[in-house]
């Protein structure tokens, strides 16, 4: 049976959250549909999981259908799954310090290098440890997107064309960058910006490429600009329940992580380049131009976005935090390069062997 076939569930799943799952069989959830990264990321850390363990830990995966991306956090504390995909900024009450990472977004410039960052900071980010101890929770690692772009019906290549346009916004960084150069942000659910931009109620959005192909902006888009905004890389890919983890030996808790560690870096793999390279294949194919601004453009956003990160950081010193570990991730990844098992191997170097697993997420 192949792994996206385990994820069949029903009500006999349901029925046996009663009990927690045995440290041999781990219930897990990416929380969105096959072809989204988070569901290739677990059905490799699934692969790992049983190869770390030698087959003495699998992993069983539970759809969308039960368990999506909004339902992780109540998935997790009612034990219906041991493990799940959470986004911490889907519930910003909750992860206020965490989040503050996410505030940064505009710095993001290489994937791996962000996803690294925000791994290390969480680990060693003790108010940040506390919101996932408050709501029973382990975290064990995070991915980051592409550099997201500009997708837009109608041309930008000067910050003059910015002035009045309506863009689709994902957060409060994305917002303040877009009301720098005169254009209204719009907050609406991702899924909304094709009926938004094919009905015109906005202009375009501040997106990952991947949306041309996940959200069929390749059928409403007419341009995309080449102008970076940053990434999305406040994840917490495989999030345990308390319980559960409590239940692992040390030793197993050492395997665990080690297959966490090496699928970490295969949801950057996937969402930052893989289908990245698939939507940029379809962009062409459809016609759409794709635009490189002027560069004044280029030189204002980024020095727009140095400035943002420079009062975000003067505000609260984990923003401080948070980019100095981008810049030492940044630095790291320009010497290994993309390599996911080679930037794996340097996390648990520099980030994993420093934990003691007796005592995180107790």
């Amino acid at each position: 049976m192949t792994l996206s076939k385990t994820l069949m569930i029903g009500a006999a799943v349901a029925l046996c959250t009663a009990s927690v799952a045995t440290a041999q069989n781990l219930r897990g959830a990416g929380g969105a549909s096959p072809a989204h990264p988070s569901t290739y990321m677990y059905e490799r850390f699934a692969e790992y999981l049983a190869e770390e363990s030698g087959d003495s830990m699998s992993l069983t995966l539970i759809g969308p259908e039960v368990v999506s991306l909004t339902q992780v956090p109540d998935a997790l504390q009612s034990e219906l799954i041991n493990v799940g995909n959470l986004l911490p900024l889907f519930f910003p009450a909750d992860f206020q310090r965490t989040n503050v990472a996410g505030d940064m977004a505009l710095i993001g410039r290489e994937s791996h290098a962000m996803a690294l960052a925000m791994t290390e900071f969480v680990v060693n980010c003790a108010p940040c440890q506390e919101e996932f101890g408050n709501k029973g929770m382990v975290f064990l690692g995070a991915g980051a997107s592409d550099v997201y772009v500009l997708i837009t019906t109608s041309p930008v290549r000067t910050a003059a064309d910015l002035q009045g346009l309506r863009l689709r916004s994902g957060g409060a960084p994305f917002s303040r960058w877009a009301e720098n150069f005169g254009a209204t942000p719009v907050s609406i659910a991702v899924g909304e910006q094709f009926e938004g931009m094919n009905q015109g109620t906005i202009d375009g959005s501040m997106a990952s490429i991947v949306d041309m192909l996940s959200f069929r902006l390749v059928d409403v888009a007419r341009y995309v600009t080449e102008v970076p905004l940053g990434t999305y890389h406040v994840t917490s890919n495989f999030t345990f329940n308390q319980t559960a983890w409590s239940a692992l030996s040390e030793d197993e808790r050492a395997t665990v992580v080690r297959a966490a560690n090496r699928a970490n870096p295969t949801l950057t793999d996937r969402w930052g380049f893989q289908l990245p390279e698939a939507a940029r294949n379809a962009v062409a194919e459809a016609g759409i131009e794709v635009i490189t601004p002027d560069e004044a453009l280029l030189e204002a956003s980024n020095s727009f976005a140095a400035e943002d990160a420079e009062s975000r950081i003067a505000a609260d010193p984990l923003a401080g935090d948070f980019a100095a570990l981008v810049e030492k991730w940044t630095a790291i990844v320009a010497d290994l390069g993309d390599d996911s098992a080679a930037l794996s191997e340097r996390a648990m170097q520099e980030i994993w062997a420093n934990v003691d697993l007796a005592t995180y997420g107790q």
